[in-house]
């Protein structure tokens, strides 16, 4: 699929494994010049060698988000280079607790790296999308913000908070062509499944999968990042 993304410039934050990971990939296979942050910068180097000629747009930075002075080194960064096109907002979670259990200082903690940091990061690099009058931003997040999941309170709670922020940032920033948007994953697939749905793909596929399809391509982070996003009212 051919996002019309070639040549923007991305921020993918927790890319050195899993989703993180997989959605820096897809843009530097996009045409886009990835920024790829983890705290594991030798995990990016390594993926992004894989990737033959896409993986030379990929360039790795080293970002803790529960580190402060790793986040503002990062935003400075960025800023001094222009600024990104597509940002994309992606953090681990946080230690499984009940709420009963969950204690203040669980909540300061987690909350500093799921969400004011990306905040802070978010409202630093928004100037430079306000300026060209377009930007993606996409904020991870988990399907617990629809139906809490048992024994992730603090997960259940910040990324709740998190869906706050980027409604109303949304609306805040359509008028400048830029889009806002979450994407609540689920549980992540196992290899076991992962070999079921390649053996299911070689079936002949109904109207309705087809549909599906679609509908989930259009639902992903990649398909929020692209050009082809209808533009927000303004």
């Amino acid at each position: 699929m051919d996002l019309d993304i070639a040549g923007k410039r991305a921020l993918v934050l927790g890319a050195s494994k899993g989703l993180g990971r997989a959605i820096a990939e897809g843009l530097a296979r996009e045409g886009a010049h990835v920024v790829a942050a983890a705290r594991n910068t030798d995990a990016i180097s390594a993926w992004a060698a894989e990737l033959g000629e896409a993986g030379a747009r990929v360039t790795a930075k080293c970002l803790d988000l529960a580190d402060f002075s790793s986040v503002e080194r990062l935003i400075a960064d960025m800023v001094t280079s222009g600024g990104v096109d597509i940002l994309i907002n992606n953090s681990g979670g946080p230690p499984p607790s009940s709420a009963l259990d969950a204690k203040r200082a669980d909540w300061l903690v987690q909350f500093e790296a799921m969400a004011a940091n990306l905040f802070h990061i978010t409202q630093s690099l928004l100037p430079a999308m306000v300026e060209k009058r377009w930007g993606r931003i996409v904020t991870i997040a988990s399907s617990g913000i629809e139906q809490p999941i048992p024994n992730l309170a603090l997960s259940n709670g910040i990324r709740s908070a998190v869906l706050g922020w980027s409604k109303t940032l949304a609306s805040e920033v359509a008028k400048h062509g830029i889009t806002v948007n979450m994407v609540l994953p689920g549980r992540m697939p196992m290899p076991r499944a992962r070999d079921n749905r390649l053996t299911r793909s070689s079936r002949p596929r109904s109207r309705r999968s087809r549909w599906r399809a679609t509908a989930r391509r259009r639902n992903s982070p990649m398909w929020r990042c692209s050009s082809l996003v209808p533009e927000p009212p303004t």
